[in-house]
């Protein structure tokens, strides 16, 4: 069956995905081949079928900025169709949808220390070879990734976890006395400095760290502020962004060197408007 999925199929497919969507936050075990199964008979279509319209409803809760299954895994494109359809399902859904999405921003897990670091490292997520971003209009007021991201107890965790990280880099490079110089510089001065760490690069050299954090996988958007970027772009040789992610499971962490320009898509978010 290779004919383009109905409004009708969509609905069923999104309506299960925000089944599996609840219990995934709340840390309830679920089955996926499970519901694959009862998808497969209600919807006659094959596996990959079913698979690909998974990620790609991953695809459109990213662009609106929600969360979602960190298992399924995005693509690159979807249909206008599908995204129409999870926006209508997503606000049809909201009187129990809401609570759950709250529950997740508020939620921080625990740090985990480590004394070994090397199996926390990963490669940043594939660019994105086709633009999702068409949805630049919804009827969806609330932007879940941002408010998780501007958790602050989520947030300070997460950059001590990304000092630690950094500690250990350098003195598994040899160069303990570097990493006594490391300042946690959020923490001591506030979030206005444009970068939250203050680490040492291997020659000597300052390296500013920025850490963004999120429960969710690595190909989460981050959220930054007009200050961040311009100090990224300024210091873009020594500046560097630490990618904190999967939190509340088994944090990882991915590097990128260079100003926020050089490896993102900047989408504006707000603007500030003077009379």
């Amino acid at each position: 069956m290779n004919e383009d999925w109905t409004i009708e199929e969509n609905d069923v497919i999104i309506d299960d995905y925000f089944m599996m969507l609840q219990k995934e936050l709340r840390g309830i075990k679920y089955n996926k081949s499970e519901h694959r199964r009862k998808l497969l008979l209600l919807l006659k279509r094959n596996d990959s079928s079913i698979e690909r319209k998974h990620r790609n409803i991953t695809s459109v809760l990213l662009t609106l900025n929600q969360p979602y299954i960190k298992g399924y895994k995005r693509s690159d494109h979807f249909q206008k169709l599908l995204a129409e359809r999870v926006i209508e399902r997503f606000n049809y859904n909201l009187q129990w949808l809401e609570p759950i999405f709250e529950e997740f921003v508020e939620s921080v897990p625990n740090l985990q220390l480590l004394t070994d670091y090397s199996k926390t490292t990963e490669d940043p997520p594939k660019a994105i070879t086709e633009s999702n971003e068409e949805i630049k209009f919804t009827t969806i007021k609330t932007n879940y990734l941002e408010r998780e991201q501007n958790n602050t107890i989520l947030g300070q965790r997460g950059e001590e976890f990304a000092l630690n990280y950094e500690k250990w880099r350098l003195k598994a490079l040899g160069k303990d006395n570097l990493a006594e110089k490391i300042e946690w510089i959020s923490k001591n001065q506030g979030d206005g400095a444009g970068f939250d760490i203050l680490s040492k690069n291997e020659n000597g050299t300052d390296r500013y760290i920025e850490v963004k954090t999120t429960k969710l996988a690595k190909e989460t958007p981050i959220f930054i502020t007009q200050r961040e970027l311009t100090f990224s772009d300024k210091h873009e040789k020594n500046f560097h962004l630490y990618r904190v992610f999967d939190f509340a499971g088994d944090p990882r962490i991915f590097l990128k060197e260079g100003g926020f320009a050089s490896y993102c898509k900047l989408l504006p978010q707000n603007y500030k408007g003077f009379f």
